[in-house]
């Protein structure tokens, strides 16, 4: 009985680690198309003779801390004044829609064209404040930021060329931005974030848009033409990624996109773990609802292989979360049936697999700041906490992709901002805390497992098991301390109110 325990034990880690190392795998054919690509950048057009209008929608549900702060940044865009339409669509319940409209009425009164429409029914959440918005707006173009970002002066006149050009705008659909970040070097959380999303951003955009892959509008930061939105069925709220949705039947449709990794727009990251863990969940979640939705019609289509193959991996990748877990029970358990086994084997079966899964990471994520060009010193130093929040992430995850799998959409909670641009600020006391939920006990309860595998391994002196527990370790210890630190303050502070 305990040697078939052992091999099924041996026989599901292998399989957990092996589809690992296929996920990794994608990465570095990620990465390779990246490098392959990375000199075929569109040229920046002429800018038009007449400037076409714009709109450009602010979705805001109780931003209190940064409405004013987006509205002030949008309204001092460098842009023909009589084409340019602003509209900020509140579904907010707090004082964030009295803070709106006194913004509103001053800039209303100094001859913008700008508008408040405060929806009481927040019916399909920011997809639907966001089609509600269509109805009114004007012209050809729409234009959407988030309340945490601040877009720079230029960023109208930067991409709206892109769409007037005679040639190279022909078919446009999309066109995104890059994301830069306000606070990335406020804590080491908001250090990783940036990471992430640089690989994000300037790794996997950058390749999939350059080979002929499809990508996806990134729910701010960027613009679309209007007839894409239309054609592709517009902004549905069936799921929690509605950007991440209307990309792909936009891109069904025969849009073109186009990524510009070279126009930077700047946000704010989450410095509280509770709120970053919250985004995480909607994203993941939401990522596999529109696989549940879409895959089947795009593995129908006439597409090339290589379209549907990177949609498949781009639409599923959240199950990579489902199998951390899954290791992350085996892995100590693998290593003691297999205690006594040839060093040989270990090194030709078990390295590569795990080398796999977790340098291709790395590689990656390296090759993203090196993008970004901060040097291979920083981008060696975040590798080893970046590992550890990816892991410590699992369990969060997780639940997401557990539930994306059910055909109940969920409450889209958006992700709270504090205003928190340099090293003085501090979030602790304000408003929109949010909870610790089921995922820190679960957290907690890994990490304690994990203390005690390595606690075990030292004694009974596995040492060349230590380095991979040690991974899982400071993963899961680092995000229970973390949310169990935040949820601390949760307690007597004001909290996010619940979903309207």
């Amino acid at each position: 009985m305990e040697q078939i325990f052992g091999q099924a034990t041996l026989l599901t880690y292998y399989l957990i680690l092996g589809l690992l190392a296929l996920f990794g795998g994608h990465r570095l054919q990620l990465l390779l198309l990246y490098y392959r690509t990375r000199r075929s950048n569109t040229p920046e057009p002429e800018a038009p003779t007449e400037w076409p209008d714009v709109t450009v929608q602010l979705p805001l549900f109780n931003e209190m801390y940064v409405a004013d702060r987006l509205i002030r940044s949008v309204c001092q865009l460098d842009y023909p004044r009589e084409h340019l339409h602003v509209q900020v669509l509140d579904d907010s319940t707090d004082e964030t829609r009295e803070i709106v409209a006194a913004t509103v009425a001053e800039y209303r009164s100094r001859g913008f064209s700008i508008e408040h429409l405060h929806r009481s029914d927040r019916t399909g959440f920011k997809a639907g404040a966001l089609e509600a918005g269509m109805k009114n707006a004007c012209g050809d173009f729409l234009t959407v930021f988030d309340a945490d970002f601040v877009p720079r002066a230029d960023y109208l006149k930067r991409i709206v060329p892109y769409f007037t050009d005679p040639e190279s705008g022909a078919g446009l659909g999309m066109v995104q931005a890059c994301w830069d970040h306000i606070n990335r070097d406020y804590s080491l959380l908001t250090r990783i974030q940036a990471v992430f999303l640089d690989g994000h951003f300037l790794i996997e955009h950058a390749a999939r848009n350059r080979s002929g892959r499809f990508f996806n509008f990134n729910g701010t930061a960027g613009m679309w033409r209007r007839q894409a939105i239309e054609d592709a069925g517009g902004w549905q709220h069936d799921t929690l990624t509605e950007d991440l949705d209307l990309s792909y039947r936009a891109q069904l449709a025969g849009w073109r996109f186009l990524f510009l990794p070279h126009l930077k727009v700047p946000a704010e990251l989450p410095v509280e773990v509770n709120a970053f863990k919250r985004q995480q969940f909607r994203w993941a979640k939401g990522s596999i609802q529109t696989g549940r939705k879409l895959l089947p019609t795009i593995l129908r289509t006439s597409l090339p292989w290589k379209v549907k193959f990177e949609a498949l991996i781009h639409l599923t990748n959240n199950i990579s979360y489902l199998m951390m877990v899954g290791l992350s029970l085996l892995i100590f358990p693998a290593m003691t049936v297999r205690r006594g086994t040839e060093m040989w084997s270990l090194l030709t079966i078990d390295l590569p697999l795990f080398l796999c899964a977790t340098v291709s990471v790395l590689l990656f994520y390296l090759a993203s700041q090196l993008a970004a060009g901060r040097g291979l010193g920083r981008g060696l130093r975040h590798l080893a906490p970046l590992m550890g929040l990816g892991i410590g992430l699992a369990i969060n995850n997780s639940r997401a992709v557990i539930q994306g799998l059910g055909k109940e959409v969920g409450v889209f909670e958006r992700t709270p901002k504090y205003r928190i641009e340099g090293e003085g600020d501090r979030w602790f006391g304000k408003k929109y805390r949010v909870r610790a939920d089921l995922s820190t006990v679960l957290e907690g309860i890994l990490a304690a497992w994990f203390v005690c595998a390595f606690v075990l391994a030292l004694k009974m002196g596995m040492w060349m098991s230590l380095p991979f527990l040690y991974l899982f370790l400071q993963g899961f210890c680092y995000m229970y301390l973390l949310s169990m630190f935040s949820a601390s303050w949760s307690r007597w502070r004001p909290t996010e109110p619940a979903p309207s």
